[in-house]
């Protein structure tokens, strides 16, 4: 099958809220797989190589996810509560500053993991479990 037509396939089976649970789920699995020994590292080397083979990737992925989904909430046609736009677009400007902290070896990965699960459970419709 070709990339198009899974494209297609996805789109016409998916809804967007469960494609975006499924992307923020598949880049928060991976953040996870390097997350604990770049946060436990306490040599600034230790955690650059941790970076280079992969990390630093995953995040600057994630960080484009919420770039993009902040681009679409600052659309006009952007159909979510302006109070819930404010919200998610504060939250993405968070997500990129703290990201790009983490990358300088200031910070931890685990703030973002929780922020990403947070939003996956309100993707799936579990509201009374955002932001534990």
């Amino acid at each position: 099958m070709s990339i198009t037509a899974y494209k297609r396939t996805i789109t016409e089976t998916e809804n967007p809220r469960q494609i975006e649970r499924r992307v923020f789920s598949n880049v928060t699995a991976e953040m996870e797989v390097r997350s604990q020994e770049f946060d436990g590292a306490e040599q600034a080397g230790d955690k650059l190589k941790i970076l280079a083979e992969g990390l630093r990737d995953t995040l600057s992925y994630n960080q484009r996810i919420w770039q993009t989904i902040r681009s679409d909430l600052i659309s006009p046609g952007n159909a979510l509560a302006p109070d819930l736009r404010a919200g998610l677009i504060s939250l993405s400007l968070w997500v990129e500053n703290h990201t790009n902290e983490v990358l300088k070896g200031q910070k931890t990965v685990k703030p973002l993991l929780d922020v990403n699960r947070s939003i996956i459970r309100g993707l799936e419709g579990n509201p009374m479990h955002v932001m534990e």
